[in-house]
């Protein structure tokens, strides 16, 4: 998980990203951006998530907290 916020920063196209930043908060954020997240969560992790689990996570840091709750 170390290059977690590096890889969200760039699914969500900012330079970086804080833990309390809420998911819904950036301009990229959409279907297509959580079916990028849904792809590196599989490709890295190898956690399958839903959509609905995503959004529920609200911030940065509820989504890392929700990844390594399946790892």
């Amino acid at each position: 998980m170390e290059n977690f916020e590096t890889s969200i920063s760039e699914i969500l196209e900012v330079d970086s990203v804080e833990l309390t930043d809420e998911l819904e908060s950036f301009d990229a954020w959409d279907s297509l951006t959580i079916l990028s997240i849904i792809a590196l969560c599989d490709d890295e992790y190898g956690v399958t998530l839903s959509a609905d689990e995503i959004n529920d996570a609200e911030t940065i840091n509820g989504l890392k907290e929700l990844i390594k709750s399946k790892i």
